[in-house]
């Protein structure tokens, strides 16, 4: 996998090649941003190029190295991530353990640690430990949604490489350029940061249900509310819907998103783009507070789900808080 393979993040990479081709890479690198923007593909590429045999600042994919470390058998590559909800101790001491074998003749180890900010304590101060006494032969990567949530003292010690999401009218180009539907895509580019994790999220069986049920309720909350409470009832809760109610109801923000700006005559950067007519005509009828309020209570429930309330009942609620307005 090429650097140009990864699309965005032209910050990144100038970084990344310009350390590559000086040969003056940082022995600790921090990957901090978003799900989807690349972080992953961009640590597999770097440890790519730096064991590549054929190019200096970027990888073939062709040779050896380079196919070794696709296929994840690499002898000097280590993934670590959460075992259950954290990196433990444990993982970061045989990770130590391993890194003090000699390479096998690629002159660098590479570990690369995947939700970083998920370390214990100990698992953290452990790593310290051996970020302030850097070999010349070890080089770490740490992927983080959020590099603030590491300790200051590693953050110090590591050369930090921001991932921005992807801008949604380029992801949208590009994946309609693949044969997406044109009406999912619009809303699947508004949920990640990269195109990735668009493919991904598209490539699901239920994507495309959670944006249709989401339109039947906006219609059905609206002016048949008791056939609303049967299909959060019967096409959500009882559905595989329900694994991804925050998904569902992140749907449900961006549908009072477009309300809001077709209420105060806007069509423009619509996300419910085949929905437009019949949208235009409800907004009118009401005054933008209350398509506000409307997503005000959808990131509310949101909330509550998160923090373990039943689903059903908040769902419910959130139904009722809409309808009363």
């Amino acid at each position: 996998m090429s650097f140009d393979t990864i699309p965005g993040q032209a910050q990144a990479k100038r970084i990344l090649q310009n350390g590559l081709r000086r040969d003056k890479l940082s022995h600790a690198y921090i990957f901090s941003g978003p799900s989807g923007s690349g972080r992953r593909e961009m640590a597999k590429t770097l440890a790519q190029a730096v064991y590549c045999t054929e190019r200096k600042d970027d990888a073939c994919g062709q040779c050896l190295e380079c196919r070794k470390v696709e296929h994840g058998n690499h002898p000097d590559l280590i993934w670590i991530g959460p075992d259950g909800a954290s990196i433990k101790i444990d993982q970061i001491r045989e990770l130590q353990k391993g890194l003090a074998y000699r390479s096998t003749g690629s002159r660098t180890k590479i570990y690369i640690a995947e939700e970083a900010d998920r370390m214990t304590v100990q698992a953290a101060n452990s790593l310290l430990k051996f970020l302030e006494e850097p070999g010349t032969d070890v080089m770490a990567i740490l992927i983080t949604e959020n590099g603030h949530a590491l300790l200051p003292t590693i953050r110090s010690r590591a050369q930090w490489i921001p991932f921005v999401p992807m801008p949604a009218p380029a992801m949208a180009a590009a994946l309609q350029e693949e044969g997406f539907p044109a009406a999912l895509v619009q809303v699947a580019v508004q949920l990640v940061a990269g195109l990735g994790a668009a493919r991904e999220l598209l490539g699901t069986n239920w994507f495309a249900e959670a944006r249709n049920v989401m339109i039947q309720l906006a219609k059905e909350v609206d002016g048949r509310f008791p056939a609303a409470l049967l299909t959060v009832q019967n096409k959500v809760i009882k559905t595989e819907l329900q694994e991804h109610l925050d998904t569902f109801l992140d749907l449900g923000t961006l549908w009072f998103k477009d309300m809001v700006r077709l209420s105060c005559g806007q069509k423009d950067q619509i996300v419910y783009i085949d929905q437009v007519d019949w949208m235009s005509r409800q907004a009118i009828g009401r005054e933008p507070g209350y398509w506000i309020r409307g997503m005000e209570r959808t990131i509310e429930t949101q909330k509550r789900i998160r923090s373990h309330a039943n689903p059903g009942l908040a769902l419910e609620k959130w139904l009722i808080d809409i309808q009363e307005g």
